[in-house]
């Protein structure tokens, strides 16, 4: 059947993903107004979290499908080399560390909606913000290297 159909909802999810998280970034950052901030926030965050939530279902699910597929699977737990090997296995610890800030930023945001934050949860939701940005345009960086390869 081949894999077409699984890379280009893979691909859709990655840019619903990462084009979320540069537009939220961008929204932080440019909104320096508190009052515009607690009025948007409340109102944005739960939507865009959930819609992101499901692409990064999609990504997870299409990105096991295709490794699984390709018999990748069974070399990224050998000793085996290859510059895709490789450049797959970065990837797939971005993504780990990628999953986990999620997580936590997710649980800070829900718990925190509509309610003043602490000091603390401020900070890491801010951080894991950032981070999550980062770490995005680093797996899209391994996605390209993995595709050049290719």
């Amino acid at each position: 059947m081949g894999l077409g159909w699984a890379l280009h909802i893979h691909i859709l999810a990655a840019i619903s993903w990462i084009g979320g998280s540069i537009f939220m970034f961008a929204l932080g950052v440019s909104m320096r107004d508190k009052k515009a901030q607690k009025a948007v926030y409340p109102h944005i965050g739960p939507i865009f979290g959930y819609f992101e939530v499901v692409a990064l279902m999609f990504l997870l699910a299409t990105g096991s499908y295709m490794i699984t597929d390709y018999g990748l699977i069974e070399l990224l737990f050998t000793d085996y080399h290859s510059p895709v090997i490789d450049a797959l296995r970065t990837k797939l610890w971005i993504v780990l560390v990628l999953l986990i800030v999620t997580v936590i930023h997710f649980v800070i945001a829900l718990k925190t909606n509509n309610t003043e934050r602490t000091h603390l949860q401020n900070l890491i939701s801010r951080g894991s913000s950032m981070l999550i940005f980062f770490l995005n345009l680093f797996v899209l960086h391994y996605a390209m290297v993995i595709r050049d390869i290719l």
